[in-house]
Parts: structure tokens; C-alpha cells; sequence
């Protein structure tokens, strides 16, 4: 009678089967989260990057200059 009490108790191949793949699934979807989070941080840094970024007026009139041609 123990003997049925303790096969009642442990789970079954398909249980552990379906608790395999829930963990499989847990371990993909929080990849997938990290992974995104990881993306937006990158996107927002270049975004503020861009954004403070100063444009000197007078670095066009350099680079003609350099190259040899009139200034605007």
C-alpha cells in the first residue's frame, strides 16, 4: 500500500515531460526579454547621442576650405 502511495506522489513521464518544456519555454521567453531590453538601452543611447550632439556651423566652411573650394 506505500508502494501505491509514492507512485500516486511522484509525477509522470508526461508530467515531467510537460514541466520540461514549460521550463524550456520560461528559459526562451526570458532570453527573448534580456534580449529586447538589451536592443532599447542600445536605441536609446544612440538616440540621446544623436540628440546632444552639437553641429559646429563653421565645420562645412572647414572641409571646403580644405578641399580647395570657395566658401558658401
Amino acid at each position: 500500500m506505500a508502494t501505491a502511495t509514492l507512485r500516486l506522489a511522484a509525477p509522470t513521464a508526461f508530467e515531467r515531460l510537460l514541466r520540461n518544456i514549460a521550463a524550456a519555454l520560461i528559459r526562451h521567453v526570458d532570453r527573448r526579454i534580456v534580449a529586447r531590453a538589451d536592443r532599447r538601452a542600445l536605441a536609446l543611447d544612440l538616440l540621446r547621442e544623436q540628440q546632444t550632439r552639437k553641429h559646429d556651423p563653421r565645420a562645412v566652411e572647414h572641409v571646403l576650405a580644405q578641399l580647395g573650394l570657395p566658401r558658401r
